[in-house]
């Protein structure tokens, strides 16, 4: 199982970082028109996201839309342990690298928030499938900063919505018993709803 997820990410982070700029920015108008199909993402306050490193697919509009519209926007900031705090992320705010040299807010430890307290939070991802399984890069940040959802009715807060391109979609994803499933899926080509019929009953 592990070396099957370990093939599915190295061929699709290869298939993400052949991708160019104007693939990259097409895509991101893509992702903008499904995450507006949401409404969780068009009025709740908290909203997540992230940093796009590495051919992750960028939140650019999606952000100045949040910021139009009065909303919070949030970026990951690792703990001091192995979980995930988020802290707000205004217009023209400082930065500074992590340990892995990825931007996060310069904020003190005081006005950092845990998962529980966004509505949002957008994932970035290497692949997934319909049934909400994501593959990340294999850390873990996410899986153990949201571990509270494990056995929680879907969909629920936060608000779980995987972001990525469409091509990262594979038929089935092997799950661990520790990985958080996703709610939606947003790529550059649709808005995917991962538990349709729990979230009509």
């Amino acid at each position: 199982m592990n070396d099957s997820r370990a093939v599915l990410r190295a061929r699709m982070q290869a298939r993400r970082d052949g991708l160019d700029a104007r693939q990259r920015i097409a895509a991101a108008a893509g992702v903008f028109k499904s995450l507006q199909q949401l409404p969780e993402f068009l009025t709740d306050s908290n909203v997540a996201g992230y940093w796009a490193m590495r051919g992750e697919l960028p939140l650019n509009l999606a952000v100045a839309s949040l910021r139009r519209n009065g909303q919070h926007y949030f970026l990951p900031v690792l703990g001091d342990g192995k979980h995930l705090r988020f802290a707000e992320y205004p217009e023209g705010a400082g930065l500074r690298s992590n340990r892995f040299g990825i931007p996060e807010p310069d904020t003190d430890a005081r006005s950092r928030h845990g998962a529980g307290d966004m509505d949002v939070i957008l994932l970035p991802l290497l692949a997934f499938d319909r049934r909400g399984h994501r593959l990340g890069t294999g850390g873990g940040w996410y899986d153990r900063s949201l571990a509270f959802l494990q056995d929680t009715r879907r969909p629920s807060r936060p608000l779980l919505v995987g972001v990525g391109y469409a091509f990262q979609e594979a038929d089935t994803i092997p799950a661990q018993h520790w990985d958080i499933d996703l709610d939606y899926v947003a790529t550059d080509s649709e808005l995917i709803a991962c538990h349709p019929t729990e979230s009509n009953e």
